[in-house]
């Protein structure tokens, strides 16, 4: 309980009602984030679920330097940073246009229309689109049995079951999810633009591409510059829930990385220790690249949390 003066009388606030409202949210935090560290133990152990953590044989570092010395561990790394900077870059570019094809728009609900109807997939889940892009690029789907009526191609493209297709496909279903809700806060920076600037441009002789370059972009550089700086923090994170439903053991070698080999490595060969070894890597590298990436925000767009 607290108190506080107002217009010279004295008043009690009672906080217990405050408090029992962050209480959900602290036991959520409390059991799913901050008790699972505990488990970072076993990467240190040649862990057995029966004998437990304490029972378990300590082995140091010995789990990280077998993850090392693994003839996958290079290529699941290159297809982590791969994949997942791809998707950084292009969900960025694809973001930053559609706010600015958006903004050109004159009528307002066409403008919402197309707004909302961009960034619903956002809200759907990897297991029903992933269902749905099965059938779309399969073989017989509606995508080869376009291309091929267009005479584009001469026989069916697996993008699921190729290599040389699957991460592309991997980014390009990503964009096309995310784009639309990666705009919101760019369309929420133009709309503090000036719309006077556009006017005296336009009075100067400025065509529509000038006064996209030099108002519009110059405009939102700032936000552009803070959410590429603040996306450092999800180099290693390339997505387990939509490419552990897209993915087969047929495109293993481009499209398996951290998250999915951690777990086939925990759940299906039931290797806890190495598995805790590779997820515990991961995590002291992203919290490091986001301690990273709030330094660079805060020295070139001014973005700081405390």
């Amino acid at each position: 309980m607290t108190k506080v003066k107002n217009k010279g009388q004295r008043k009690r606030i009672w906080t217990l009602p405050y408090h029992l409202m962050l209480l959900p949210g602290i036991l959520f935090l409390l059991v799913y984030h901050i008790a699972p560290m505990f488990g970072s133990v076993i990467a240190f152990q040649d862990f057995v679920p029966a004998k437990g953590f304490f029972g378990s044989k300590w082995v140091g570092l010995e789990n990280f330097k077998f993850m090392f010395q693994l003839p996958d561990t290079w290529s699941i790394l290159s297809n982590t940073l791969i994949i997942a900077v791809s998707k950084i870059i292009f969900n960025l570019i694809f973001a930053v246009l559609f706010a600015v094809l958006l903004n050109e728009l004159r009528h307002l609900w066409l403008k919402k229309t197309i707004q909302t109807i961009a960034y619903l997939p956002h809200f759907l889940s990897w297991v029903i689109l992933a269902t749905i892009f099965r059938d779309i690029l399969d073989p017989s789907g509606l995508v080869n049995t376009v291309l091929m009526n267009l005479h584009l191609i001469g026989e069916p493209i697996f993008f699921l079951g190729d290599n040389s297709w699957f991460q592309g496909v991997i980014v390009a279903t990503d964009v096309w999810k995310e784009f639309g809700y990666n705009a919101v806060m760019f369309i929420a920076a133009l709309a503090g633009v000036n719309p006077e600037l556009y006017e005296a441009a336009a009075m100067d002789g400025a065509g529509r591409l000038r006064r996209i370059w030099h108002i519009t972009l110059t405009s939102i550089r700032p936000t552009i510059v803070l959410v590429a700086t603040l996306n450092i923090a999800n180099i290693f994170n390339a997505g387990f829930d939509q490419i552990f439903n897209l993915y087969s053991p047929v495109v293993y070698a481009t499209g398996d990385v951290i998250d999915t080999y951690v777990y086939r490595a925990g759940f299906v060969s039931a290797q806890y220790s190495l598995a805790t070894a590779v997820g515990l890597m991961k995590s002291v590298v992203s919290f490091i690249l986001i301690i990273v990436s709030y330094k660079l925000a805060d020295r070139f767009a001014g973005y700081r949390i405390f």
